[in-house]
């Protein structure tokens, strides 16, 4: 059975990362599908995995932010959430296929802005699916890419196997921390002021008409060890 769940797996990964999506993980949400208040009693008891699905952002245009979020984070923003939605769907209907029930999640659409609450959390799903870390930024922190990715996921009763948690953090890190507009971003993750952070994105939306509550100046600060590369490389290449 194990190794029936490791096949599945594997195929919905290389499947999944052939469309285009860089990160994949498999969360076993029975522990805590009870939290997805905005989901019914027969959805919550018929799936037992959340997929985890992440597409990386671009660097340039994360770095074309400074103070507040850009026209083109705008745009970049909703195509990142409508290809996370595109391939949610068809990863679905290929579940489907297999005889099985799946259920794709909206990348953004959310229920409660002041309260920046969803059909249920991607972010802790993506956690427990070994994608990253929560981090001071209150965003899910890949090793890699650091928060320079959306998150998209999908239910599902198909067997597979669960990826977990991994171990890690932000540590010394501190530079999302200093660079918050609105100072919503504390030394400890749990400290992070959700209302301070919505009233600053409220403000971005209003002022500068940016045409959803976005910012982006976190997202930009907090860069993985292949951003980092990245941008090393490329220096090395122009000397």
């Amino acid at each position: 059975m194990e190794e029936t769940r490791e096949t599945t797996y594997r195929m919905l990964k290389d499947w999944a990362l052939d469309k285009g999506v860089t990160l994949f993980g498999v969360a076993d949400i029975r522990p805590f599908r009870e939290d997805f208040l905005h989901l019914s009693q027969q959805v919550l008891h018929t799936f037992d995995s959340g997929i985890s699905l992440a597409v990386r952002l671009s660097d340039a245009i994360l770095d074309d932010i400074k103070d507040r979020p850009t026209q083109l984070y705008f745009h970049h923003y909703r195509q990142a959430n409508f290809f996370l939605d595109r391939v949610s769907f068809l990863l679905a209907q290929f579940i489907q296929e297999q005889g099985y029930g799946a259920l794709p999640i909206p990348a953004s659409q959310i229920i409660d802005w002041e309260h920046q609450k969803a059909h249920l959390s991607h972010k802790k799903i993506a956690l427990e699916a070994g994608l990253g870390w929560v981090g001071r930024n209150n965003l899910l922190v890949n090793p890699a890419y650091g928060a320079h990715i959306r998150l998209a996921t999908i239910l599902t009763d198909l067997p597979l196997k669960h990826d977990h948690a991994i171990e890690d953090g932000c540590h010394d890190c501190t530079a999302c921390l200093t660079v918050c507009p609105a100072g919503a971003i504390k030394e400890r993750q749990e400290d992070f002021e959700h209302l301070v952070c919505f009233e600053q994105l409220r403000l971005f939306r209003k002022r500068d008409h940016i045409g959803q509550y976005i910012c982006g100046v976190c997202v930009r600060a907090c860069r993985g060890k292949q951003a980092v590369y990245s941008s090393q490389s490329t220096v090395d290449s122009l000397k």
